[in-house]
């Protein structure tokens, strides 16, 4: 799918903007701006797209995208709760280049791929970060740019295997929402190319090319990460079988979903949930 661009009302007045979110879902489709964005993860566990990247995300996580990086977040359907999170935009050029500096500006070049950060060095950070949307004026300027300092000392990782600096067309934008949205609905069946290309009016043929250069992957390894990624999610999340479970994920062989998920995960289903299932609450 192709990403929509969202406009950000920032203006010579206004280069920083900062807001909480709190709704049952994560309603933005997958979209990009030119302002860099750093978003932290309160509430709701479900689905991160990041570039060509796909993978769970929970509470906690702290993820910072450079402009013109497609992203979004789709959380699990969920009967109580809301999916809560709190984002700071801002236009890009607002810091001066100064050798002091340096750290940071690396670190937003490497955002380019989506960058999320070691949850225990950026613990005490949290705080202050949470407080940026209730500031404004030099306030917001100077405790932003503190922040990022110190999170340029901080540990992360990349996301997305391709960097997204440059502009996307906007008109692929309905196409790549209308993929996601339908992956998300019918991943636990099997899924025709044909259903995806007369979806966005497109043949089979072009929609595999289509796909392949916006994701930097074909579309059936995409599904297989994403059924991948749900997988481990429930079984941290239910007490459902490993078989329910592949099953409810759209694999209809067993010995299939134990193998791409140890090639995924790096584990079996088994010591994924033995490993990971304490840390979490039911």
């Amino acid at each position: 799918m192709k990403p929509i661009l969202e406009p950000i009302h920032l203006d010579k007045q206004q280069t920083i903007t900062g807001f909480c979110f709190a709704k049952k879902n994560f309603e933005t489709p997958w979209h990009f701006h030119p302002q860099h964005e750093l978003t932290y993860i309160e509430e709701s566990v479900g689905t991160k797209f990041i570039g060509d990247y796909v993978g769970s995300y929970e509470p906690g996580e702290l993820v910072l995208v450079r402009s013109n990086l497609p992203h979004c977040w789709k959380n699990q359907v969920q009967l109580e709760g809301q999916s809560k999170s709190v984002v700071v935009q801002w236009d890009k050029g607002i810091f001066v280049k100064v050798p002091e500096l340096a750290p940071v500006f690396k670190m937003l070049k490497t955002a380019s791929k989506g960058i999320i950060f070691d949850k225990n060095e950026t613990l005490p950070l949290i705080k202050s970060f949470k407080k940026l949307p209730q500031l404004k004026g030099h306030d917001l300027y100077v405790r932003l740019l503190t922040l990022l300092v110190k999170l340029s000392n901080c540990k992360y990782e990349t996301l997305s295997e391709t960097s997204f600096t440059d502009d996307i067309p906007t008109e692929y934008g309905n196409r790549m929402t209308k993929i996601h949205d339908f992956v998300g609905t019918h991943f636990n069946r099997k899924i025709y190319l044909r259903e995806l290309a007369g979806l966005v009016n497109m043949s089979e043929q072009s929609f595999s090319r289509f796909f392949s250069r916006m994701m930097g992957r074909p579309f059936f390894a995409f599904l297989n990460e994403y059924r991948i990624n749900m997988a481990a999610r429930m079984l941290l999340d239910t007490d459902h079988s490993i078989s329910q479970i592949g099953f409810s994920c759209g694999y209809e062989s067993l010995p299939f979903f134990y193998r791409q998920f140890k090639r995924i995960m790096g584990s079996s289903p088994l010591v994924y949930r033995k490993k990971f299932s304490s840390n979490f609450t039911k």
